[in-house]
């Protein structure tokens, strides 16, 4: 009896353990593997023979041939069952350092391209993902179990930042507007200032004529008399 209580007593133990592993490290067990869907180079390096081009992955300890890739400028499409295939697996969120390369015979092999491939890349329909590299190649990438809510609030906040940028340039243009027209009517202001106390200083001057004249007036009149 005391036996079955103690092994009773093991199990939420072990249980209890195995759920925080799963909190504590989600990227252990929550991995998605990436399939090529379509390829397409649009040149080669090698000039002697055809192209043994591969896809390869920082930390992945093989790399990928594709053994059907050999023509430039050809679209080669897959069903994600051939016998090389997956290229890779993606843990969580983390993304891996990978790129598309071709073998070379005489020196270090050549890179068509290296990027950071993540999880959140995967958020076009059916969890596809199309890179292209001008020159090089265009390349569409599948990965149906991937988590792509960082794209998601990624592009939410880009979409946020890009309003935020149109509503900073409409206030802007809306004071640059009200400026132009404080400076326009503060010059007209002006200008008719200076126009109504010219006005008003030859309407003095004019004035001073007049009352000389009629001065001169009155006195030769006093003298005739």
């Amino acid at each position: 009896m005391p036996i079955r209580n103690q092994l009773n007593s093991r199990v939420p133990i072990k249980f209890l353990a195995f759920c925080v592993f799963l909190s504590c490290f989600p990227g252990c067990i929550l991995s998605a593997i990436v399939t090529l869907d379509s390829i397409e180079i649009y040149s080669t390096h090698e000039l002697l023979k055809r192209p043994t081009v591969y896809f390869k992955c920082k930390g992945d300890q093989n790399k990928t041939v594709l053994p059907d890739v050999k023509e430039k400028k050809v679209l080669y499409k897959f069903n994600g069952q051939e016998s090389w295939q997956p290229l890779t697996k993606l843990e969580g969120k983390k993304c891996k350092r990978c790129g598309f390369y071709e073998e070379d015979t005489f020196k270090s092999d050549d890179v068509f391209e290296e990027w950071e491939l993540c999880p959140s890349d995967f958020d076009g329909p059916d969890g596809k993902f199309q890179r292209i590299t001008k020159d090089e190649f265009n390349a569409t990438f599948l990965c149906s179990k991937c988590d792509t809510t960082g794209s998601k609030s990624n592009s939410k906040s880009h979409e946020e930042a890009k309003g935020k940028g149109l509503h900073i340039a409409l206030v802007l243009l809306i004071v640059a507007v009200v400026l132009a027209l404080c400076i326009a009517g503060g010059v007209a202001g002006y200008k008719r200032w200076q126009k109504k106390k010219r006005q008003q200083e030859q309407a003095r001057f004019l004035k001073l004529f007049e009352d000389g004249d009629e001065i001169e007036d009155e006195l030769g009149l006093d003298h005739v008399i």
